[in-house]
């Protein structure tokens, strides 16, 4: 079914959505692939990064979300977490702050007693119709949320990784194409792709494995509360599916990725999940 046109305030909540998006893996069940892991999942308030930890969680992990200021859903990521017999430390705050980076990974290990699996999923994005449009405060801000904030917590977190320890990245269809109308959302996106690929070969002598999930369009607040009302009606349509995916399908490849158990010989490797569209190349 299409997707209303609906637009919210930045940074988005999941309740004022409508459809509400299908996060909480309500079907999902876990098989122990995480048991006894911490796990630190950024943005992990709502959308793709509260189904991840929710799905970490029935997995057997300890999970952290870290998240801007959306109090609410991130309640209910937590409620959901421990609903799954688990633990969930909230950390709210701009990860666009540096130093905020170093005290998410800090809150992580004091509350949950270390750190084993670490998602980097937390984004930004502004529309424009031209280049010309984009200030360097745009630009700048979107790539500390979307790429500087990746390389901070992850440096953060190697003094507390080690063999067996594993990065999910979340990049996006846009950091493979493009979008005429996102040009520094999609730069970040291929930054983070590219250096997905030159951290897993920088780790691969400690034993730690970094991947990614490059997803299409997904149901989440990121998208009535950044893109004007007409581009959110019919938002995903035009992939060959028919429709954009539900957070709760996104989670499974984190959880792949994340798991030694299921990818121990998987390192370097971007997972697209798009719908049915393919790339070229």
């Amino acid at each position: 079914m299409s997707k209303p046109g609906q637009q919210q305030e930045r940074p988005g909540r999941t309740g004022e959505m409508r459809p509400e998006p299908r996060d909480s893996m309500e079907d999902w069940t876990g098989s122990g692939l995480l048991a006894g892991s911490r796990a630190l999942v950024t943005g992990g308030d709502s959308g793709i990064g509260r189904a991840v930890a929710v799905a970490f969680a029935k997995e057997g992990a300890d999970v952290a979300v870290a998240y801007l200021e959306e109090h609410e859903d991130a309640e209910r990521t937590k409620a959901l977490v421990e609903a799954a017999g688990r633990r969930c430390a909230l950390l709210p705050g701009d990860l666009g702050d540096r130093a905020h980076c170093a005290e998410v990974v800090a809150q992580t290990v004091e509350q949950l007693g270390g750190l084993d699996v670490l998602v980097n999923n937390i984004a930004t994005q502004t529309p424009v119709e031209r280049p010309e449009d984009i200030t360097d405060e745009q630009w700048e801000h979107t790539f500390n949320v979307n790429m500087h904030s990746f390389h901070r917590v992850t440096r953060a977190a190697l003094a507390h990784m080690g063999e067996g320890s594993s990065i999910v990245n979340c990049a996006s269809v846009n950091g493979l194409r493009g979008n005429k109308t996102l040009i520094d959302y999609s730069a970040t996106k291929g930054a983070v792709i590219a250096w997905t690929y030159s951290m897993a070969q920088a780790l691969a002598d400690r034993k730690i494995r970094v991947n990614a999930v490059a997803p299409g369009p997904v149901w989440t607040p990121l998208i009535p509360s950044t893109l004007p009302e007409e581009q959110v009606e019919g938002f995903g349509d035009q992939t060959p599916l028919g429709r954009p995916a539900e957070p709760d399908e996104l989670a499974p490849s984190f959880v792949y990725l994340a798991a030694n158990r299921a990818s121990s010989y998987v390192t370097g490797e971007v997972v697209s999940v798009l719908g049915g569209e393919t790339m070229p190349g």
